[in-house]
């Protein structure tokens, strides 16, 4: 059995998102609809419980946003990636996937099946509010992306780069993600060399999240180990070749490297 709800009402305000929950759970859907529904700019239309469920509503009521969740009874949410390519639809909603597990490359196969965003169970539901905004404000120019011949030439430079991590096997709730994406974007339109990093990178960084350079360059640094040791380690070796065979790259090289390669797509 799955749920549908009817559009009852309008949403006040400019943004308005039409979210699908799939989850199992029926605790926490039940928890997920009633906190999102509080939100003015946010109503969840419907509820499905596993992938098959799922992959009809997204058909019948062609939310703007699926909320995931990848463990899930008769087809699991890596098999709804797979098969929503498949459906004959109007435009694609964007894929926020849920998981308790992200390590073995497993957030990379997931981006390369066209997840957009990843959270790791348990989450904050205030962080999945914020998500699901920011979805909503980049709609327009995804919207345009999907239809396009050309819209892998089209993307942006957030875009590509917040692939580029994803591919790499960045755990994106580490704050060290966030400050990487920030980290290669400044590189990108600055450009940083040496003591550059630690003298005036870092401190810029560390003065918009309201923390210290120390903390940044750490943050940073375990989100790259976290890669390293489980993400997607032979796209990192390629991406950073000939410098890092067998040696975990630096923060510099992979900020510098990722800048390279965002700039060449």
């Amino acid at each position: 059995m799955f749920v549908e709800f009817p559009l009852a009402k309008r949403k006040m305000g400019g943004l308005w998102v039409r979210i699908l929950v799939v989850d199992n759970n029926v605790e926490l859907c039940r928890v997920l609809q009633a906190y999102l529904d509080a939100e003015h700019d946010l109503e969840v239309v419907g509820i499905a419980y596993d992938g098959e469920q799922a992959l009809t509503q997204i058909q019948s009521l062609e939310p703007d946003v699926v909320l995931l969740d990848i463990t899930m009874p008769h087809l699991d949410g890596v098999g709804v990636l797979e098969r929503l390519h498949t459906l004959d639809l109007r435009r694609k909603p964007k894929i926020l996937a849920i998981t308790a597990f992200s390590t073995d490359g497993l957030l990379a196969h997931l981006m390369a099946l066209g997840a957009d965003f990843f959270l790791v169970k348990p989450f904050k539901l205030d962080i999945l509010a914020q998500r699901l905004r920011q979805f909503a404000q980049a709609d327009p120019k995804m919207a345009a992306l999907e239809e396009a011949p050309t819209s892998e030439t089209r993307l942006t430079a957030d875009q590509r780069v917040t692939r580029l991590l994803h591919t790499m096997g960045v755990p994106p709730h580490y704050k060290g993600f966030s400050y990487l994406k920030e980290a290669v974007l400044m590189y990108s339109d600055d450009g940083y060399f040496a003591g550059g990093l630690t003298k005036e990178l870092y401190p810029t960084l560390a003065k918009k999240y309201h923390t210290t350079a120390s903390g940044v360059e750490a943050a940073i640094r375990n989100a790259v180990v976290a890669a390293w040791e489980n993400g997607n380690r032979e796209f990192i070796r390629k991406l950073c070749e000939p410098y890092c065979r067998e040696r975990m790259p630096t923060n510099s090289l992979i900020i510098a490297k990722v800048s390279e390669e965002g700039r060449a797509h």
